[in-house]
């Protein structure tokens, strides 16, 4: 079935980050999500917009439904919307792939 209401690149993007400021709020979610990656702080500030990561950012979030649930609350959205911008992330991912 397709998604209704897909994001495009840039509103997937923008929800991606909102989704990495929301980890960042709570050092507990920070820190675990850093644990899991292996990434230092400075490794993160730095690939902050990469496309990859913020992907994986999502990825975190989808794997941890809690996590998801109140993520989604607090930005306003539903978190089917956190996993259309997961895939909008994905097709940015494979076209840069193809032309890259």
């Amino acid at each position: 079935m397709p998604l209704q209401h897909a994001p495009d690149s840039e509103a997937a993007h923008t929800i991606a980050l909102q989704a990495l400021a929301f980890l960042a709020s709570d050092g507990e979610r920070l820190g675990r999500f850093l644990a899991l990656t292996g990434m230092g702080p400075a490794e993160l500030k730095a690939q902050a917009g990469d496309t990859a990561l913020l992907q994986g950012v999502l990825d975190h979030l989808m794997r941890d439904e809690s996590l998801l649930l109140v993520f989604a609350s607090d930005a306003g959205l539903k978190p089917e919307q956190v996993a259309a911008a997961f895939h909008a992330l994905g097709q940015v991912q494979r076209a840069r792939g193809r032309h890259g």
